[in-house]
């Protein structure tokens, strides 16, 4: 069985969780709690990786409830929720 230290390329091919090698596994940095942003960097138990930054999506703008969604402008993120009220 051949690993991805050894073969790098193996990360690129289809199918593969990600196209970085992190300690003999393929990885997607910018997903993965345990390789958020590069290899070893782990997100804490409260955080998600959004593109590659360990973010708690309970209270962040940018990534309120998950990736990606982003509040509004002048809307707060309160417990993974949008806040509509000004």
């Amino acid at each position: 069985m051949s690993t991805c230290n050894k073969n790098p390329r193996i990360c690129r091919t289809k199918g593969s969780p990600g196209p970085f090698c992190c300690k003999k596994k393929c990885v997607n940095v910018f997903a993965d709690r345990q390789n958020c942003g590069y290899c070893g960097k782990k997100c804490r138990y409260n955080e998600t990786c959004c593109n590659g930054q360990c973010v708690n999506t309970l209270f962040h703008k940018r990534h309120c409830g998950g990736c990606g969604n982003k509040c509004q402008k002048g809307n707060a993120c309160v417990y993974g929720m949008c806040s509509y009220a000004n």
